[in-house]
């Protein structure tokens, strides 16, 4: 059945903006329930991929351009005007003719954003929440002053600047290497221009502005996740960017499940199991029913291929158990003796490599890779345990704790955790980056990973490696200490970690406990 779709709807906003917006409905689909779209990326590119079978399933569409884009009025200013805007479209479209008695609020990355920024003040006609691969403070965790990641808020700024141009797909498939040979540019406040021929607002405010300005106050939603009120399913992917802050937020509401898989950001398994969701949780909840039985937390367990519902995030069960480095390559549960650190050197001229892993630009590859030719670097330290003789399962938050010293005042500390199969090839599970400033003294740093679901098979081994970086996921350290939008030197540095009984280097698991 071929649906009904109405054009260039027009949205006002409180402050005389109009905002454009398409229906999609039925033939017969007034009344419905309605599920609400708000994107930035248009509305005709892959809009019949995400309500296509929401509207055939049950549903009517109303597909929004967010301000700025796509025709719809005002400046586009990314992320801080999603608030007043998004509550401005909930109260327009409950008072249409078409609408019956009943809302979801629904899409991935920033469509998930648009939800939670009016999470905690919904009328009672919204029913339901289903945000995929997205956070309530969905730029923050890349802005980190600690752990700046350039790879993904670049290209994003670099996607949206060129959007709405002819030929986009193609301009970004061709402009790819443009864009990775960008990133390389000094200062960084200039790379903007050699990706796009122009100065980008956005792309020099991410520059500028780390998570604690208060520019982004507008742009972070975590305080409003405690108070939502409606029922909340959310989908995430174990190499998804926004990870960390997804099961931040799902641990604060009062009424959530949660299904992550063995997906990457634009994986085609998010968006399945979102229409998932949207048709077998949230529209019996919009028409009044009780969604089918299901374990709050449904997770895809790697290295055992296999889906498993757990009670919560973390889950119970599980125990911290610390694998500590030794000297020789060598990583297992004894704590290490007297030693000798081991040493490599950081060439940002020469950066450590991203190698798969929680990625998102175009042309490069996400996910589990091969990292035989990253450990033959020299300035990639590995420690891997001895063959295992029984299955070791690994589910909840990956840490480390790594004894580190450079030789420059500034550095940074990457730690990613490897599955070793029985063929000794080498796939990442997990990962994560912490710079420090003082490097030069031993320092104790502590380095969060992605969080897993995985079971290291009897017989692989576990490896963990140690650098200074995984460009251009992470941007390269120039060790000088100058602010990241105008530093120009770059400086080699000779890093050192420890692991002696004073000094134990370790990664800590959270490893399913014995039964006794």
């Amino acid at each position: 059945m071929k649906p009904r779709i109405e054009r260039d709807l027009r949205v006002p906003m409180r402050d005389g903006t109009v905002l454009l917006a398409d229906r999609w409905a039925p033939p017969n689909g007034d009344g419905l329930p309605v599920v609400l779209v708000r994107t930035p990326y248009g509305r005709r590119r892959a809009v019949r991929q995400i309500v296509g079978p929401l509207v055939e399933g049950g549903f009517q569409a109303v597909v929004q351009s967010t301000r700025g884009t796509f025709g719809s009025g005002g400046p586009f200013d990314p992320l801080r005007r999603e608030r007043d805007d998004g509550l401005d479209t909930v109260e327009w479209v409950t008072g249409q003719p078409w609408f019956g008695e009943s809302m979801v609020l629904y899409g991935m990355s920033y469509l998930g954003f648009t939800q939670w920024a009016v999470a905690d003040a919904l009328p009672p006609q919204v029913k339901a929440l289903v945000p995929g691969v997205s956070e309530s403070a969905l730029t923050l965790e890349f802005l980190r002053a600690d752990g700046f990641s350039l790879e993904t808020p670049f290209s994003w700024g670099v996607m949206v600047g060129v959007q709405e141009r002819p030929f986009f797909l193609l301009r970004m498939l061709l402009g790819g290497r443009r864009l990775q040979r960008s990133l390389r540019t000094l200062p960084l406040n200039r790379a903007d221009t050699a990706a796009l021929g122009h100065r980008s607002d956005y792309l020099q405010d991410i520059l500028v502005h780390d998570t604690a300005s208060p520019f982004w106050r507008n742009a972070d939603h975590r305080h409003r996740v405690a108070g939502t009120r409606v029922p909340v399913s959310t989908v995430g992917g174990w190499f998804d960017i926004f990870l960390p802050g997804q099961l931040r937020d799902f641990r604060a509401l009062p009424d959530a499940r949660l299904t992550v898989g063995p997906w990457s950001h634009v994986s085609p398994g998010v968006m399945e199991a979102q229409t998932t969701e949207a048709l077998e949780f949230a529209l019996p909840l919009a028409r009044g029913e009780t969604p089918a039985e299901r374990a709050p937390v449904r997770l895809y367990v790697m290295g055992e291929e296999k889906w498993r519902d757990f009670p919560s995030w973390p889950p119970p069960g599980y125990e911290d158990r610390p694998f500590h480095l030794h000297p020789g390559g060598t990583l297992g549960t004894d704590p290490p003796e007297e030693s000798d650190p081991d040493g490599y050197r950081y060439d940002p001229a020469d950066p450590t490599p991203a190698v798969g892993g929680v990625r998102m630009a175009f042309g490069v590859t996400a996910g589990p890779v091969d990292n035989t030719a990253l450990e033959a670097r020299p300035d990639v330290l590995t420690y891997t345990t001895p063959p295992l003789d029984e299955d070791v399962e690994v589910v909840g938050d990956v840490r480390a704790e790594i004894f580190f010293r450079s030789s420059l005042p500034h550095a940074d500390v990457f730690v990613r955790l490897c599955d070793v199969d029985a063929g000794g090839r080498s796939v990442n599970v997990c990962d994560g980056l912490t710079g420090v400033d003082g490097a030069d003294r031993v320092t104790a740093v502590e380095v969060r990973l992605w969080p897993t679901a995985y079971v290291f098979r009897r017989g692989h081994r576990i490896r963990v490696q140690v650098s200074s970086g995984a460009f251009p996921r992470y941007n390269r350290n120039p060790g000088t200490g100058e602010p990241r939008a105008t530093a120009t030197t770059l400086r080699t540095a000779d890093q050192e970690v420890f692991h002696d009984p004073g000094r134990p280097s370790a990664v800590v698991l959270p490893v399913r406990a014995v039964e006794v």
